[in-house]
């Protein structure tokens, strides 16, 4: 599993995680954010953060989940069992009921920077 190098600077609930170029387009990125692992995914111009614990297989994967999308949605695959969520939602589309939690995710001066979601 890669693992992005996490910078402690932290601005009002951000993290800066890597610079926007250790990200290539539609792959994956797994990073430490203040203990919790996120996914991060650069795809069709937008920065996405998911959990990278796949919530249906129990493991540390989604990072190498693959990218796509379905119906116009930007989505990840889960590299297990290949249940398809939106990114922009965190909704499983194939088992009602199943989600990933998302995070924020911008790019501030050239730095992805993350600020995560609590859970529900």
């Amino acid at each position: 599993m890669t693992v992005a190098t996490m910078s402690r600077t932290a601005t009002r609930g951000w993290t800066a995680v890597c610079p926007l170029d250790r990200l290539d387009p539609d792959r994956g990125v797994a990073a430490l954010v203040d203990g919790v692992q996120v996914a991060l995914f650069r795809t069709g111009g937008e920065l996405y953060a998911v959990d990278n614990l796949d919530p249906v297989g129990g493991a540390y994967v989604m990072s190498r989940g693959i990218v796509g999308s379905r119906g116009g949605l930007p989505t990840l695959a889960s590299p297990l069992h290949k249940q398809v969520y939106d990114l922009t939602t965190g909704r499983c589309l194939d088992l009602a009921g199943v989600a990933l939690r998302r995070h924020e995710a911008r790019c501030r001066d050239g730095l992805v920077e993350v600020r995560l979601r609590p859970e529900q």
